[in-house]
C-alpha cells in the first residue's frame, strides 16, 4: 500500500509539473507574440489616414445589430453612442428581445419612434415572431431601426437583425457598450486591405469602464474601478484581449470573437444558418462554424483582429451576477468544444485543429479539473502523512509567481501601448489587485467553472440570464 502511494505521488508530481510547464510556456509565447503585434499595429495605425476610409466608395456597408434585454438603464445613452459613430455607410438595428422592463418604451419616447407599416420582415433565418418594426419620425435618426420581438435569447435576437440587414457586413455588439467614434473605420481596414483572402470576421478589444465618466454616449474619463471585483475583471480583459486573442489572430487561430463587439460577413453567416440557438456560447460557436465551413471549402480566408480598445462595457458589479456570467461562459465553451470535437488534433483544420482547439481543451476546459483534483489529492496526502512539502511549496511559489507575472505583463503591455490610466495610483491599484487575485478571486472562478460543467453534464438548462447594471457616471 505504501508503494502505491509513493508511485501515485510521483506520478502526480510529474503530471502536474509537465502540465504547468505546458501552460506557462503557452502563456509566455502568447505574451511575447502579442507585444510585438500590438506595437506593430500602433506603428501602422499612426501612418493610416482614416479619413480616406471614411470617404472611400470601396468601404463596405455595415449594419450594427444590438440585442437588448432589460436594458432600461443604459439604453438611451448607448443608442445615442451608436448613432454618433463615424462611419458613412451605417445602419443601427436595436432588437428588443421581449424585455420585461421599460427598454422598448424608453427608446420609443426618446427617439420618436413609430411602427413602420411598410416594412416586411424577411425571415431568411428562422426566428421567434417579430411584434413590430419601428422607425423614427425624426430625419436625424433615419438610420435607426428598433425591432420588438418575442423573447428567444441573444442568438435569436441577433438573427432577427441579420435578417433585416441588407449590408455587406454586420456588427454584433451588446447594447450596453460604448463604442469609440472611429471604431468601425479601424475595423474595416483589414477588409479593405485584403487581396487574396476573404475576411469573414473581425474582432476588437473590449475593455471595462466601471466607475468611469460617460457623457452623451461617449467615454469622457477612464478611471480604475473603485471595487476589487471590477478591477479584477479589468485585468482579466487585459490578459484575454490584449495578450491571448492578439497572439491567436496572428496565426489565424482565433476561435472566439466577443459577442460584445465584432463584425461578420453577412453573406457567409446567412449561408451557414446564423447564430445557433442551442448554446449559450453563440459567439464562439459562430466563429468555429465559420472556420470549419471555410476550411472544408478550402477557401483562403482570415478571421482578423484589431488589438486596440475600441469598445467599452460595464462589467458585473457583484459576485452573484459575475458568477452567472462565468457559469454561462463555461457552458458555452464546453458546448462549442463538444460541437466541434472533429477538429481535435485533426490536421485537416490546420492551426485550428493542431493548436487552437487543443489549447482550449487543455488550458481552458481542463484547468479547473486539474486544480480541483490536485487540491483533493493534496488533502488526501495530508491525511495519510505523505506530503512532499518541498515540492508543494516550490510549486505553490512557482504558480503564484507566474500568475502574478502574467497579470503584471498584461498591465505593462497596456501601459506601454495605450497608457489608458493616467494616474500612478490607478496602475498601482491594478498591480495590487493582481497580487491578491490568486487568493481572493481565482478560487471562485474554479468553482463557477466546475458548476458550469456539472450543470452541463447533468442536463440542467441555463439560458441567457439577467445582467443587472449600475449604469455609468454622468459628467
Amino acid at each position: 500500500m505504501h508503494d502505491f502511494w509513493l508511485h501515485a505521488i510521483q506520478f502526480f508530481e510529474y503530471a502536474i509539473f509537465f502540465y504547468c510547464m505546458m501552460i506557462l510556456s503557452s502563456y509566455l509565447i502568447m505574451g511575447f507574440v502579442s507585444i510585438f503585434e500590438v506595437l506593430k499595429y500602433r506603428r501602422e495605425r499612426d501612418l493610416t489616414d482614416y479619413e480616406e476610409i471614411l470617404a472611400s466608395p470601396e468601404a463596405p456597408t455595415l449594419t450594427i445589430v444590438a440585442p437588448a434585454y432589460n436594458e432600461e438603464v443604459p439604453i438611451i445613452d448607448n443608442i445615442r453612442s451608436l448613432l454618433s459613430l463615424r462611419y458613412g455607410k451605417l445602419t443601427v438595428i436595436i432588437v428588443n428581445d421581449g424585455s420585461k422592463d421599460q427598454t422598448l418604451q424608453r427608446a420609443i419616447d426618446n427617439y420618436d419612434l413609430e411602427v413602420d407599416l411598410d416594412c416586411v420582415y424577411p425571415e431568411t433565418i428562422p426566428t421567434k415572431p417579430v411584434r413590430g418594426i419601428y422607425r423614427s419620425k425624426n430625419p436625424a435618426f433615419r438610420h435607426l431601426i428598433v425591432v420588438d420581438k418575442v423573447n428567444g435569447g441573444k442568438a435569436d435576437a441577433i438573427n432577427v437583425g441579420v435578417n433585416l440587414a441588407t449590408t455587406d457586413y454586420f456588427a454584433c455588439i451588446d447594447v450596453d457598450c460604448i463604442i469609440e467614434s472611429d471604431a468601425f473605420l479601424k475595423m474595416v481596414k483589414p477588409i479593405m486591405q485584403a487581396k487574396n483572402e476573404r475576411i469573414v470576421a473581425v474582432g476588437g478589444i473590449v475593455w471595462l469602464n466601471n466607475d468611469s465618466v460617460i457623457e452623451n454616449g461617449r467615454l469622457i474619463k477612464l478611471k480604475t474601478p473603485d471595487t476589487f471585483i471590477a478591477r479584477i475583471q479589468v485585468i482579466e480583459y487585459f490578459r484575454a484581449f490584449l495578450l491571448g486573442r492578439t497572439a491567436w489572430a496572428k496565426i489565424n487561430g482565433l476561435l472566439l470573437i466577443s459577442g460584445a463587439f465584432g463584425i461578420f460577413e453577412r453573406k457567409l453567416i446567412v449561408e451557414i444558418g446564423g447564430y445557433n440557438h442551442n448554446t449559450v456560447g453563440e459567439d464562439m460557436e459562430l466563429v468555429m462554424r465559420a472556420h470549419k465551413v471555410m476550411r472544408l471549402r478550402k477557401e483562403k480566408y482570415r478571421v482578423a483582429y484589431i488589438p486596440e480598445p475600441l469598445c467599452w462595457t460595464e462589467g458585473p458589479s457583484d459576485f452573484a451576477v459575475l458568477g452567472r456570467q462565468r457559469h454561462r461562459w463555461t457552458r458555452g465553451t464546453l458546448e462549442c468544444l463538444s460541437f466541434y470535437k472533429c477538429m481535435f488534433f485533426n490536421p485537416q483544420y490546420g492551426v485550428l485543429g493542431m493548436l487552437s482547439y487543443p489549447y482550449w481543451f487543455f488550458a481552458e476546459w481542463m484547468a479547473p479539473f486539474i486544480e480541483a483534483g490536485g487540491l483533493l489529492f493534496f488533502f488526501i496526502l495530508c491525511v495519510v502523512g505523505l506530503v512532499n512539502w518541498h515540492f508543494f511549496w516550490a510549486m505553490l511559489a512557482l504558480v503564484y509567481a507566474f500568475a502574478v507575472m502574467i497579470s503584471f505583463f498584461a498591465i505593462f503591455v497596456q501601459e506601454l501601448s495605450y497608457s489608458s490610466y493616467q494616474r500612478r495610483s490607478d496602475v498601482a491599484s491594478l498591480l495590487w489587485t493582481a497580487m491578491a487575485e490568486p487568493f481572493r478571486y481565482h478560487p471562485k472562478t474554479v468553482y463557477w467553472s466546475l458548476k458550469g460543467n456539472y450543470d452541463w453534464f447533468t442536463g440542467k438548462n441555463v439560458g441567457w440570464g439577467t445582467m443587472t447594471r449600475a449604469g455609468f457616471q454622468k459628467k
